[in-house]
This record gives C-alpha cells, sequence and structure tokens, in this order.
C-alpha cells in the first residue's frame, strides 16, 4: 500500500509540475502551447546548456523554450511518451535502446550533443591502482550504465571482461577479479552519496558535476571521447522530427556558440560531440 500510495503521489506531482512549467512560460512569456517547445532535462548540464540557448539564441530563430528539469532517468521519457513534453534531452543511445525494448517507445533520437564522461571518484583512494582488495565499488544499476562502468574498470586494469560483450556486460561476463572487488549496484543519482560507503564508485558526469565534483580533475578514471557511444542528444517521438520547432532547436544545440558555451563552462567535464 505504501508503494502503490507513493506511486500516486510521485505521478501527482509530476503532472503538477509539468503543469506549472507549462503555466509559467505562458505567462512570462505571452507564448502558446503550439509555438513553444517544452523539453525534459536533467539539470546538468542539459539544464544549463537549453538556459543558454533560450537565454541568448532562441529569440534570433523565433523559438520558445519551456525547460522542464527531472532528476531522474526514468520519467523524461514517461513524460515524452504521454505527450507531457514535445522532447527530451538527458540520454545516450544506448539507455535509449533499453527503453525501447522494454517498453516499446516509438521515439526516434537526433544528432549528438554532448558526452559527460563517466568517471571513477573516491573519499579515501587516490590513485586507480590503490583500490584495496575487496573493497566495495558502486556502479549504476541501470544496465546500459552498469556495462558502461564495468567496461572503464576493465580499461583501467581492475577487471577483465568477456572478449566483445561490449556495452552489454554485466557482472557475470567479469572472466578475472583479482582483487575480488565487491559491486554495489545503486541508482545513478545515488551514487555521489554512496562515496562514504564504497572504496569507489562509478558516477555519471551530470549526476558527479551536480553534486560539486568536477571530473576533469577529481576522477580517478575518466571516460575517453574518442570512440564513445554515450553522447546525449535530443529525442522526440517519431514522426516528429520535422517539427520546426524541433529542427531549430537541433541546429542551435549544434552551432559555434554551443561548442565553446561547453568548452567554457564545463573545462573538459562536458565535452561536445559534434
Amino acid at each position: 500500500m505504501r508503494r502503490a500510495l507513493a506511486a500516486v503521489l510521485t505521478s501527482a506531482t509530476l503532472l503538477l509540475g509539468l503543469a506549472a512549467c507549462g503555466s509559467d512560460t505562458d505567462s512570462a512569456g505571452g507564448s502558446s502551447a503550439g509555438d513553444t517547445l517544452k523539453v525534459g532535462v536533467s539539470p546538468v548540464p542539459h539544464g544549463e546548456i537549453l538556459k543558454y540557448i533560450a537565454d541568448n539564441l532562441a529569440s534570433a530563430e523565433g523559438l520558445k523554450l519551456d525547460i522542464v528539469e527531472f532528476n531522474d532517468y526514468i520519467q523524461p521519457n514517461v513524460a515524452l511518451q504521454e505527450k507531457q513534453l514535445n522532447a527530451n534531452y538527458f540520454q545516450h543511445i544506448p539507455y535509449l535502446e533499453e527503453e525501447i525494448a522494454a517498453k516499446g517507445y516509438k521515439f526516434t533520437a537526433l544528432k549528438p550533443v554532448h558526452i559527460e564522461p563517466l568517471g571513477v571518484y573516491s573519499k579515501t583512494v587516490k590513485n586507480i591502482a590503490d583500490v584495496p582488495a575487496g573493497g566495495v565499488v558502486g556502479i549504476p544499476n541501470d544496465p546500459s550504465n552498469s556495462g558502461r562502468a564495468l567496461n572503464l574498470l576493465a580499461a583501467n586494469g581492475l577487471l577483465t571482461l568477456k572478449d566483445g560483450v561490449g556495452v552489454k556486460a554485466t557482472e557475470k561476463d567479469i572472466t578475472a577479479n583479482p582483487k575480488n572487488l565487491e559491486f554495489k549496484a545503486l541508482e545513478a543519482a545515488q551514487l555521489p552519496r554512496s562515496l562514504e560507503d564504497t572504496a569507489i564508485s562509478v558516477i555519471n558526469g551530470n549526476y558527479a558535476i551536480e553534486t560539486g565534483l568536477k571530473p576533469a580533475t577529481d576522477s580517478l578514471a575518466l571516460e575517453k571521447a574518442q570512440d564513445n557511444p554515450y553522447a546525449n542528444l535530443l529525442v522526440v517521438r517519431t514522426g516528429e522530427e520535422t517539427d520546426a520547432r524541433v529542427v531549430k532547436l537541433e541546429k542551435l544545440l549544434h552551432s559555434p556558440e554551443v561548442k565553446k558555451f561547453i568548452d567554457d563552462k564545463y573545462q573538459g567535464s562536458v565535452l561536445a560531440a559534434f
């Protein structure tokens, strides 16, 4: 019963939040639902990037943005499916493919915008090679990001994975774990708070930045940008790729001005993917 009540309250809160965001935009900007693009985002860096566009670039293109922030990876796709949003900007292709396979969404991903390198962080370990034997390792619990985390650990010599498993790697694919590390799978948003209870944790870039970590300088190991399949991008319902508002936002997301904003603001902690 508690879980059912919590789910109802969460859904109600989401609907009220979306309604409030839409009302604020309409009253403040004089825009209607027909000429405003409502986009669901993670607050950092996605929301910051869109706010930069809204404040500096959108008006020249005749575009109005209603930016709706979410603090998890589930609700932005639910809201897009239920037509509470026109688009979302928070996810990468491997995660989107999982969501489509599991939930039957008819979504289309547009061009890559940026990469938030996954990083290894610790409160106690100063070098990746010094992770203690038997240490607890926090990793994301969603399949695409857990596989991504295992690949990062493998790339830094902490374990070995079966050949060819790639982004679909699971703990069952570990063929060597010389330090007998113990893996603790948590919701991605919880991982920064896990640092007190783990030897190391593998944290998504947006959640690292939100909690004051600087991936470029604070991580013990960081994903490379080259050939990285985890670029974040705009996602729309299939068939709405040519909506004039979407086309305008895509143009701005891949503009020289946005690339410079990403480079200047994030200093290597977020990487432009175009």
